[in-house]
């Protein structure tokens, strides 16, 4: 199983709309594909749109191990291939438990490992802060898709993704190295890229190098209309799209295959 960790540490970078994407086109190929939602705002679960009972285990519970992987995994209705371990809010009370525990960089690695042979691709959607949880889902991670907005904001939380990334490879608490840099909500008017965009991309190419620039996800409301629709853009006729989405598992299929 080739474990991915979509991070980026400010908010509104693309995380989950990047996670559902990539995973709901991943597992309409035909791979088994495993969601992780790290995410205490669990909007992954939301958009997934599964309903969890009070009693109902979630990433919290196997990450404190009251239960076991298999327990904590959930079909999503529709798709064969297609599982999320969820979350809700009380996934930020195990912060202290991580950060206690002594191996919390490596314990979502572990936790999952009962099930690495059921699936062929985890998808872990990151929370957007340097936190405990974020650190334990780089630790598990075998390589990093780092979503950053088209903008200022984007390109700050690109270094310092990358800042926290090498930290975590310097103490030997992760070996993810990043796939790839995914421009978020890129504008352009017309066929002309926006000067905010086009200066935001060009930074993160001198940052990472010309060959971990994906191609960019265009601003549109087309991409919230097939998270809400639970379709790819491909189904809605957006195949031009879906093409950062399709450059993605091209390098995922050369890694798993």
């Amino acid at each position: 199983m080739l474990t991915i960790a979509i991070a980026s540490l400010s908010g509104g970078q693309g995380k989950t709309t990047a996670s559902l994407m990539l995973g709901r086109l991943l597992s309409r190929q035909g791979y088994p594909t495993l969601l992780i939602d790290a995410d205490p705002q669990h909007n992954l679960t939301t958009y997934m749109d599964l309903e969890l009972q009070g009693n109902q285990p979630t990433l919290l519970e196997l990450l404190k191990k009251s239960v076991s992987a298999e327990d904590g995994i959930y079909p999503i209705e529709g798709n064969d291939n297609l599982f999320l371990i969820p979350a809700d809010d009380q996934l930020d009370t195990v912060q202290d438990y991580l950060s206690n525990s002594g191996v919390g960089a490596t314990l979502l690695k572990r936790r999952i490992e009962p099930v690495t042979d059921a699936f062929k691709v985890c998808i872990i959607d990151a929370p957007p802060q340097r936190s405990q949880i974020c650190l334990t889902v780089l630790g598990a991670a075998d390589a990093l898709i780092i979503p950053a907005e088209a903008s200022v904001k984007g390109y700050g939380s690109l270094v310092r993704t990358l800042d926290l990334l090498k930290t975590l490879q310097d103490v030997g608490a992760t070996n993810a190295r990043v796939m790839g840099v995914l421009p978020f909500r890129d504008r352009w008017i017309g066929k002309t890229q926006t000067q905010e965009s086009r200066s935001a991309v060009d930074g993160m190419r001198e940052e990472v190098g010309e060959i971990f620039i994906l191609p960019s996800i265009r601003e549109s409301e087309r991409y919230k209309q097939a998270i809400n629709r639970r379709s790819t853009l491909g189904e809605m006729g957006y195949n031009d799209l879906e093409y950062p989405f399709e450059v993605l598992i091209d390098k995922i299929k050369t890694i798993i295959n």
